[in-house]
């Protein structure tokens, strides 16, 4: 037993190790000159994205109050978790704090950015506070509380957000997370002897956001919750078992009703990492629909091909 956490603990070494500056500073420029990203509106914007991002592909690891065996002071950190994709994102959004935190590469298509030092802690907090909307606002009080008790602080609670998702960025930050955007094109077919019915020709474009059903770390159900976005979104809420065999909620938006007040929002309140590509290949076959110029055989040809680079 004892040689297996060894190993264990070496594999992990071995694997999260540091992205040097130079590199990050690299991914920054090229992110900056291929996106052309400007800064966010104001403080309140990014709080809200962060809040987003955080709900989606973040946690908060907390360790006991005091002092270790070996006279280390612990702190909590908040840590986001990402394809390496995401990196120039990231590196962006590390010069909008301030150049706070640090960078691991934890496996080969994986980073993580981790914030540890009381003062970026204290930053996001502030930022956050009052953003958050699903069961994680639970954690996220339970740092408020920690570095409350550690640091002779008076942070008011956190209250979970219920205002309108339309007026501010959450919702980006969680699509960053857990959104995806298809494009689905089914080519018509005709009754054959292989095929008892003909197939009409289709385009469909579907939003989907998938969560656990359950928050391991607050022992909460994130039903109601995805059931509420469920609602704003004008779709149903469905699940199914992955193959960890856990339950997994899944919003769906098709109509293209719905379709239109996402391309709406997402204009206002844009994406900044790697789905701003897939959304612009489905906002240009949304306008197509909109124009029928996807019953055309240059913009079945079209999408054909955006469907290839998705």
């Amino acid at each position: 037993m004892y040689l297996n956490r060894k190993i264990r603990f070496y594999y992990n070494l071995k694997i999260a190790r540091a992205i040097p500056v130079e590199n990050l500073e690299k991914h920054l420029n090229d992110y900056k000159v291929k996106n052309n990203i400007k800064v966010f509106k104001n403080n309140n914007h990014l709080g809200y994205y962060l809040a987003g991002l955080l709900e989606g592909d973040g946690h908060i690891s907390l360790p006991c109050l005091g002092i270790t065996t070996l006279n280390r002071v612990l702190n909590p950190r908040i840590v986001f978790t990402s394809h390496v994709n995401n990196i120039g994102m990231y590196t962006f959004i590390q010069s909008e704090l301030g150049n706070i935190g640090r960078f691991q590469a934890s496996s080969e298509n994986v980073i993580r950015y981790i914030i540890g030092d009381v003062k970026g802690i204290m930053l996001l907090i502030n930022l956050m506070h009052g953003k958050l909307r699903t069961p994680k606002n639970i954690r996220f009080n339970d740092l408020i509380k920690f570095m409350n008790t550690k640091y002779s602080l008076n942070t008011p609670e956190s209250l979970v957000d219920n205002s309108n998702i339309v007026n501010n960025s959450w919702l980006t930050g969680f699509t960053e997370s857990d959104g995806h955007f298809g494009i689905k094109h089914i080519e018509k077919k005709a009754k054959s002897d292989t095929r008892k019915r003909s197939v009409s020709e289709s385009v469909t474009l579907k939003f989907i956001l998938n969560q656990r059903s359950f928050d391991k770390p607050t022992s909460s159900s994130m039903k109601p919750f995805m059931e509420n976005l469920a609602l704003f979104l004008s779709c149903n809420l469905t699940s199914y078992t992955d193959n960890r065999n856990s339950e997994i909620l899944c919003i769906n938006v098709s109509s293209l009703d719905s379709v239109k007040f996402l391309v709406d929002y997402f204009n206002e309140h844009p994406l900044i990492g790697d789905k701003l590509n897939d959304f612009k290949k489905w906002e240009i076959v949304y306008n197509m629909m909109i124009k029928k110029e996807h019953l055309t055989d240059k913009g079945r040809l079209e999408i054909r091909s955006l469907i290839g680079k998705l």
